[in-house]
């Protein structure tokens, strides 16, 4: 595993380069290589080697890396999470990855979690020549988040979060220090995510730059959060991997999402919770469910067929 940096925006963001272990998936023009991003608030160092390792093993490098203001990366705006900035990051990373020493260019796949699971879909839209997605209980509608949280937790909920947000949006406009939410919590806590074990399954992955805060602005902007609009879009095979009983990004959305992308997507769900994806059993299982999509649709006989496909593939298959 290597350190690299690369610049996003005037910001200097931090990642690995994990190195294929093998040259199973290797072509031509080199070996693909999968871009993976962490979700809301998380860093490259909790909980994303379990699934980068492996991919290596399996003979695709992977870039792992940290958004601007997060973990081992630069930016003066710490725990900030914006979609823009994200997505921007997002595609400074694509663009690194592309210029990694043995990595063919043009099979690139994005790995993302919840939030970056999300951005993984507009990213791709918007690049062009991604080759694939793995959406691992991704975040695609915050408008359907918020609705969820309404009807569960009352809209008394969404004023106290709306009015940390207020407060940190206010203290900005000042000059001020950021006012701070923990990411995760308690319930009826003020923590973005409340649920019940969520605080728990963070502490027991979490790696030593993870901090539990973030800038409570987030929490003006989870409507806003649509890859949900991208998905009918996407020319590039995606595996969409819900969580049934997830109760922090609504498995519906993630389920819509699939039928948009149509027959480029694959769907697979697991009787799990949100945060059940990065340890134990269910882990392996969503594990090996990528490494038999992406063997497949990074494979340089298949990249070559979906080429000659062009945005509409007859099947994955």
């Amino acid at each position: 595993m290597k350190e690299l940096t690369f610049p996003s925006h005037g910001v200097s963001c931090a990642g690995w380069h994990v190195p294929a272990t093998s040259d199973a998936l290797a072509g031509a023009e080199g070996r693909p290589c999968v871009v993976m991003a962490h979700g809301f608030g998380g860093t490259r160092d909790t909980g994303l080697l379990g699934y980068a390792e492996p991919f290596a093993d399996a003979g695709i490098d992977v870039l792992v890396f940290d958004y601007r203001g997060f973990g081992d990366s630069g930016g003066t705006l710490r725990q900030n999470v914006s979609i823009r900035k994200q997505r921007e990051d997002y595609h400074a990373a694509v663009a690194a990855a592309r210029h990694l020493p043995g990595v063919d260019p043009d099979r690139i796949a994005l790995w993302g979690t919840s939030y970056s699971g999300g951005h993984a879909i507009p990213v791709a839209v918007q690049d062009g020549r991604i080759a694939a997605i793995v959406a691992l209980t991704p975040a695609v509608d915050g408008l359907a988040t918020l609705a969820r949280l309404a009807r569960r937790a009352g809209v008394g909920r969404l004023a106290r979060a709306a009015g940390h947000g207020l407060r940190d949006v206010a203290r900005a406009l000042a000059k001020r220090t950021p006012h701070h939410v923990p990411i995760v919590g308690p319930p009826d806590s003020a923590a973005m995510m409340s649920t019940p074990g969520a605080e728990e399954a963070c502490a027991a992955m979490a790696g030593p730059t993870w901090r539990n805060e973030v800038c409570a602005r987030a929490a003006l902007a989870v409507g806003l959060n649509r890859p949900t609009t991208f998905a009918g879009r996407l020319a590039c095979p995606i595996l969409v991997q819900v969580g049934a009983n997830d109760s922090v990004a609504p498995p519906d959305a993630a389920r819509r999402v699939a039928g948009k992308a149509g027959r480029w997507a694959q769907l697979r769900e697991y009787p799990v919770d949100h945060f059940d994806v990065y340890q134990g059993p269910w882990q392996q299982r969503a594990l090996a469910d990528q490494l038999d999509f992406l063997a497949h649709v990074l494979d340089p006989a298949w990249s070559r067929h979906r080429a000659s496909l062009g945005s509409t593939p007859s099947t994955l298959s």
